[in-house]
């Protein structure tokens, strides 16, 4: 396969005409850059000089230093450029008026990963709104989804646990492009703003990240490589329970565990027909933060073998399944806080759906529960397939 140019590489091969003359805004993070590792800012700074009047930095901050949820940055100034940068994950998570008066465009070059959970396309929402409401025109520099764009799965979220990892009625893994969800953000949820996507050259839908060719560059600190990307559909579930999804090691999301766990009775539980595409390693590792820091977790490494075949959120339930069956006593539900929802559950918010969270309690068969979201499924994948930009 040929290599992918991205969005912001044919954006600066040939800067559309209606950015001539124009005051513009970049809102991006470290992983904005181009094959050749230079960053977004600096390309379009030496492409148009003086015209980046402001930048913007999403959830995990301008350089995305930021461990955690709920962890804001503050708004502050490029040592490079220095004009201001405005923190859309900080006292506000909607921009502002005055955020973006120094701008006549925002430009957006995040790179997504392909799951519901993730912030910066909610973000990326929150501009869209913001910019219709005071006229000013997104254009989204767009990029692979490195989980592939032809798999889909996962229920759609209920109306009741819309937040900021999920306000709008789309799969756990989405199977789209951040420039095609801008679409289907903008089109279907009728946003409504003057929105204009660079789309890419070289990126087919069955494209996994390896098969792109471009650098991986993490865009939050707990998905170092791809592969944390490829597990965090269904990883993510965890972050709603007191099983350590692997933050504070060095494989967060692809190890994951716990102080009280058995992983031969979960083994017995899964033989590899219930698993496909992936082989649990059986674990042990100390988390050095967040849950369970200091204490020696047995638990499980992901290991994908055949990334067509695995179902990562599939997967996470049936394990969770499992933990809960066996260790019923010891397993919990994480309480409120999360991602500034003080009610809900996090799991609830984070699946979507509370019957997810009470058919475990239950101990219905997850084959069942997924039987169930196939009717949505494929209502989303209707609605969703107008806004493909790529065959």
């Amino acid at each position: 396969m040929g290599r992918v140019f991205t969005g912001l590489e044919n954006f600066i091969d040939s800067p559309p005409a209606f950015i001539r003359d124009k005051r513009l805004g970049l809102l991006c993070n470290p992983a904005s850059i181009d094959s050749n590792f230079n960053h977004a800012r600096e390309l379009i700074n030496s492409e148009l000089p003086g015209k980046l009047t402001a930048l913007y930095s999403p959830q995990h901050g301008f350089f995305s230093e930021k461990q955690d949820n709920m962890i804001e940055s503050e708004n502050m100034i490029d040592p490079l450029l220095n004009v201001p940068v405005f923190s859309l994950y900080g006292k506000t998570r909607i921009p502002s008026k005055e955020m973006l008066d120094p701008i006549d465009i925002l430009i957006i070059d995040l790179q997504d990963v392909g799951t519901r959970v993730y912030t910066f396309i909610y973000t990326m929402s929150y501009c869209l709104e913001a910019a219709k409401k005071i006229g000013k025109k997104v254009v989204i520099l767009d990029r692979p989804n490195p989980i592939g764009g032809e798999i889909v799965e996962g229920n759609c979220l209920l109306p009741e646990f819309v937040s900021f990892v999920g306000r709008y009625p789309i799969p756990m893994r989405h199977g789209l492009t951040i420039g095609e969800l801008a679409l289907l953000f903008n089109n279907h949820f009728a946003i409504d703003c003057d929105l204009e996507v660079i789309p890419m050259k070289g990126w087919k839908r069955a494209m996994f990240f390896g098969n792109t060719g471009l650098p991986w560059i993490p865009p939050s600190p707990n998905l170092p490589t791809p592969v944390s990307a490829a597990v965090y559909p269904g990883q993510v579930i965890l972050e709603g329970t007191n099983i350590s999804e692997g933050r504070g090691t060095t494989q967060p999301f692809e190890v994951f565990g716990a102080p009280f766990i058995n992983t031969r009775k979960i083994i017995s539980a899964l033989d590899d027909n219930l698993l496909p595409g992936i082989i649990l390693r059986p674990v042990a590792f100390e988390p050095t933060s967040n849950k369970w820091q200091g204490e020696r977790c047995e638990g499980f490494q992901i290991h994908i073998t055949d990334p067509v075949r695995y179902k990562p959120y599939f997967s996470t339930l049936k394990l969770l399944h499992a933990i809960y069956f066996y260790h019923g006593n010891e397993f919990r539900w994480k309480n409120p806080p999360y991602e500034y929802e003080f009610d809900k559950y996090p799991v609830d918010l984070i699946t979507g759906d509370s019957s997810i969270r009470t058919a475990i309690e239950s101990s219905d068969k997850i084959d069942e529960i997924e039987k169930r979201w196939q009717a949505e499924l494929e209502e989303y994948l209707q609605i969703s397939r107008k806004y493909h930009l790529y065959a």
